[in-house]
């Protein structure tokens, strides 16, 4: 099959496209570049060269802006600490995300907050920002939805002929 230079290109930018859209709606989780640029079809070292050539920065580069528009954003309107922003917006280091933060914004994230803080229309809750943005989940690690199965016992529910582990005793 003989493409068009310019069909080549168009087929190109759907492919890195689709690995934007997984960093875009990922933003705040750990991402593995091979397993992005595998969304693209490409190799990690041939992503990182195609992404920067057609966007301008490297896939880092443009997942940390991302995710400093989204700490700007809860600097501005939420009522949480700047390490639990840290943490929400996938900054594993409250170092690395201040220092990326002053290079982006100019500002410290407490110097951002103290600019902005009064501008908002409100602060919301840091307890709903929370629930939100997937931070301090109230479910179990691996339970899934944390909504228990359709028949399954309620969390804290003890069946029959199960053991009381308070008092080792039988119901």
């Amino acid at each position: 099959m003989v493409t068009s230079p310019d069909e080549a290109r168009l087929a190109q930018l759907r492919r890195l496209r689709l690995a934007k859209d997984v960093m875009d709606r990922d933003w705040a989780e750990p991402l593995d570049l091979d397993a992005v640029a595998g969304h693209a079809g490409y190799s990690r070292y041939h992503f990182i060269r195609a992404f920067k050539g057609a966007y301008g920065s490297t896939p880092g580069q443009y997942l940390t802006r991302r995710r400093i528009e989204r700490a700007e954003e809860l600097l501005r309107s939420a009522n949480l600490s700047v390490t639990e922003i840290c943490s929400l917006v996938g900054f594993s280091s409250l170092g690395t995300f201040s220092t990326s933060f002053k290079k982006q914004t100019g500002l410290t994230p407490s110097a951002y907050r103290d600019l902005h803080v009064g501008r908002a229309a409100s602060v919301i809750p840091g307890c709903y920002a929370m629930l939100w943005y997937g931070g301090r989940d109230a479910r179990a690690p691996g339970s899934g939805s944390g909504v228990p199965a359709p028949g399954a016992p309620a969390p804290g529910a003890r069946g029959a002929g199960s053991k009381d582990s308070n008092s080792g005793e039988a119901e």
